[in-house]
């Protein structure tokens, strides 16, 4: 079987591409980042997810980043906001260059593995507003990517696959589903606590609470118990 490297955060969307890679008859290596973020909880729930869908291995890559600062997510300085309402507005959640910097290192995976595939779950739609998950973003690292590796230069591209990219988050919970993915098992939350319960206030959290509703299915999502979880329409 042909393989693919897959970004998996342990979250809703990258464990949806997990399950399509699967489906899309690939033999599955997920590559995680600790790169200093908050919501640790995410990388102990990537291990769960890559041992019930039997991946062939798991890469959990440190990244000395966080000290840098630049995003609430990694700077203990910055407070992590509540849901974003404007949607012109790039939340203080966004960390700088992360997209860039994590296909880099699984492109450099890919071509190790002879992998023909690099699947990511960012999406267009329903999204906080950060620049690196734009279709237009896909496709200057793909131009890039093509340029800069052995395989690309000799006519064998390492394929960026962005199974979500023109799909709400009600649209992506339901295709998990039929692909059966349990949510319950996933992480979204920028501040969830070490056993993996949401704040329910956040962006992410925000984000995933409107999909269930619009998806009409039931939220398995574990919440602080101290915690009313936003609604956004």
């Amino acid at each position: 079987m042909p393989k693919a490297v897959i970004l998996l955060s342990g979250g809703l969307d990258s464990t949806t591409c997990l399950a399509q890679a699967i489906k899309d008859q690939y033999d599955c290596y997920a590559i995680s980042f600790d790169y200093g973020q908050k919501h640790r909880a995410e990388l102990f729930a990537a291990t769960n997810i890559c041992r019930q869908f039997a991946v062939k291995a798991h890469e959990t890559v440190t990244l000395s980043i966080g000290h840098l600062g630049g995003s609430s997510l990694t700077d203990s300085r910055l407070k992590i906001a509540d849901a974003n309402t404007d949607d012109e507005a790039i939340p203080n959640t966004y960390v700088p260059a992360r997209n860039t910097t994590f296909l880099s290192i699984a492109l450099g995976w890919a071509e190790i593995l002879a992998a023909e595939a690099i699947y990511i779950g960012v999406s267009a739609v329903d999204y906080s507003g950060y620049p690196d998950c734009r279709p237009e973003y896909i496709a200057a690292y793909q131009s890039m990517a093509n340029l800069a590796t052995k395989t690309g230069v000799e006519g064998r591209p390492i394929r960026i696959i962005t199974p979500l990219i023109h799909l709400n988050k009600a649209q992506t919970i339901q295709m998990g589903l039929e692909l059966g993915v349990d949510y319950s098992q996933t992480v979204s939350c920028y501040q969830a606590n070490e056993h993996g319960e949401a704040c329910g206030r956040c962006d992410s959290c925000a984000l995933r609470i409107k999909g269930f509703t619009d998806a009409g299915v039931s939220d398995p999502t574990r919440y602080v118990a101290s915690q009313q979880p936003t609604i956004i329409n």
